[in-house]
């Protein structure tokens, strides 16, 4: 066995603790990487204290980007000293992963959320005096300076990145999904108009995305003012305060027709619900947020959806095929069009908790924990 350092959730809404785990070889399939840096996510904080699906003690983390350190058997076209960024799971043999929709997998669920390997129940990861740590979240369990995950998974770092290879995790995930829901999912066109709620990763991602697309507005709706700011130098061409007055009325004075796309990152009922109101003829809108209740749920007229043709869309990973769509985020990036960088701010593995408090203080975007 191998050790590794790695942040390990041991309870719901409790610190993660920094502990010296033992990690397996990479079995057939798999390859273990040494992660040079891993975004921390909303959703891991969704699993360890909202979801009972990943068991603990449990390493999660899933935006993980790395130089891969052993390859197991059977795996071909990846090689020691590989850098690569980490995705998510799917079968490839599925209907909806052969119609390239991955994040859709008959198996998603059990292959990002069991915590094991489903061949045999194994898991990457184990304590002291062998105890049971979960791997495998999303294929890879990345809070740790090891990881091992499906050479499925794993996207190669193109030789042309200019980047710090500790940044590009965020990729794998939250960055994939605000521009994919842009780009993939909502297939905004050009001259069309854009609504992103929550000025996140994800929703900075997408207002991003809007500019690639050539919409003629985007607006981000945000409460904080600096991500306002930075909303206007990505390429929004309206930010709206929600605390400032009526939201709908907000949006009519801009777009007295409705929007044509929008997308909600924040998971709450009454935004989804405004956005919704105030979509154009044939609109859509995209839901990616998390809601603090999982039974929460959304009132929809039914004759007032049908008249005009609206469209509401559940979301995962952004449609993106992970290996045809991170290399074009970064080709973006290299062309300055999609400066997710600017974003970010690095902490270390063992002050995970520290940066989850700042980041919930607004004091920055994107944390990536660097090992």
């Amino acid at each position: 066995m191998t050790t590794a350092t790695a942040a390990v959730a041991r309870g719901a809404n409790v610190d993660f603790t920094i502990e010296q785990i033992e990690v397996s070889p990479p079995g057939p399939g798999e390859v273990r990487v040494k992660i040079a840096g891993v975004g921390l996510c909303h959703t891991d904080l969704v699993f360890r204290d909202q979801f009972d699906a990943f068991a603990k003690p449990g390493v999660l983390g899933h935006e993980g980007a790395g130089t891969i350190e052993a390859v197991g058997e059977g795996v071909t076209g990846l090689a020691v000293g590989d850098q690569v960024v980490l995705g998510f799971s799917s079968c490839g043999g599925c209907p909806r992963c052969e119609e390239h929709l991955p994040s859709y997998c008959n198996t998603f669920v059990p292959l990002n959320y069991a915590g094991m390997r489903l061949e045999d129940g194994s898991t990457a990861y184990a304590g002291n005096d062998g105890e049971r740590i979960s791997s495998h979240f999303f294929g890879q369990s990345s809070f740790s300076t090891l990881a091992v995950t499906r050479a499925s998974n794993v996207v190669k770092v193109p030789a042309s990145n200019s980047l710090p290879l500790e940044y590009l995790g965020p990729l794998g995930c939250g960055l994939m999904t605000g521009a994919g829901a842009v780009m993939n999912s909502m297939a905004c066109k050009e001259g069309s108009s854009l609504i992103v709620f929550g000025g996140g990763p994800v929703g900075l991602a997408a207002v991003m995305a809007g500019k690639v697309r050539g919409c003629s507005h985007v607006l981000l709706v945000e409460p904080v003012a600096s991500r306002r700011d930075i909303a206007l130098e990505l390429g929004a061409t309206h930010v709206i305060d929600p605390a400032a007055g009526d939201l709908a009325t907000a949006i009519r004075d801009i777009l007295p027709l409705g929007v044509d796309a929008a997308l909600d990152t924040t998971g709450n009922v009454g935004v989804i619900e405004t956005g919704l109101a105030n979509l154009a003829p044939h609109g859509v809108i995209g839901l990616v947020g998390v809601p603090k209740a999982m039974e929460a749920s959304i009132t929809v007229n039914i004759a007032a959806l049908m008249t005009p043709g609206l469209r509401i869309l559940g979301i995962i990973e952004g449609d993106a095929v992970p290996q045809d769509f991170i290399p074009e985020l970064l080709s973006l990036q290299a062309q300055g069009k999609f400066p997710f960088e600017r974003l970010i701010k690095a902490f270390p593995l063992d002050q995970i908790n520290e940066a989850i408090a700042a980041q919930a203080r607004g004091e920055c975007i994107k944390v990536v924990l660097v090992p």
